[in-house]
């Protein structure tokens, strides 16, 4: 193991990484956290240049979407349009934190899954079992943005709070590039609870 000049960060390992997007280097990394440890892999295109801000995503896991495909969020569908946009850049970053269902875990997850089928909305689902609508932190993406030696990044997002934890964390965001999935009927209400409650930037007409 090696660590990085970020205090609490350790980078575990790397590899090659070929994917259908293209070859990646992939990493994984690991930092205290309150309640023990806190994982993250990276998935690194090319190489940085000295004031050429960078395409980096910041990707909570979502088992249900990014493996099974699910149609109820946009997870997989941002997933693929970073990973898209990258690779058509030759270069950039992707931070992929396992922060499953928002950090309540995949079972909390199912069982707001089970609410929302009964009329509650992704927020209300969350309070209803005793979380708070959102209970990510980005601290563990900024401290990787700083590894890496970056300065300043275009922030693909549609979420407002993670462009303040980035410069938060000492990063510059130049450019919040929109990461808009196609609005299905399965997820519309999911999207407008995003744009209505969360505060997400969503410009859609039928939303």
């Amino acid at each position: 193991m090696s660590k990085s000049p970020s205090p609490g960060l350790t980078k575990v390992a790397e590899a090659d990484f070929p994917t259908e997007f293209g070859t990646f280097r992939i990493f994984g990394f690991e930092a205290p956290a309150s309640d023990g440890t806190e994982e993250a892999v990276v998935l690194k295109m090319g190489d940085f240049v000295d004031g050429v801000p960078p395409l980096v995503r910041i990707h909570s896991q979502c088992l249900t979407g990014d493996v099974f495909h699910s149609l109820r969020c946009d997870c997989r569908a941002q997933l693929e349009i970073a990973l898209t946009g990258i690779a058509e850049e030759g270069g950039g970053l992707l931070i992929y934190e396992l922060q499953e269902g928002r950090g309540i875990g995949l079972l909390n997850k199912l069982r707001a899954y089970e609410l929302q089928d009964q009329g509650a909305d992704t927020i209300e689902a969350n309070q209803q079992l005793g979380f708070d609508s959102d209970l990510r932190n980005y601290e563990l993406p900024g401290a990787i943005l700083q590894f890496f030696g970056l300065k300043a990044v275009r922030l693909m997002s549609n979420n407002p709070e993670k462009v303040e934890a980035v410069e938060k964390a000492g990063v510059q965001v130049v450019e919040r590039v929109p990461c808009l999935a196609d609005v299905l009927d399965t997820r519309l209400a999911y999207l407008r609870t995003k744009r209505e409650k969360m505060g997400h930037l969503l410009e859609f007409d039928d939303l």
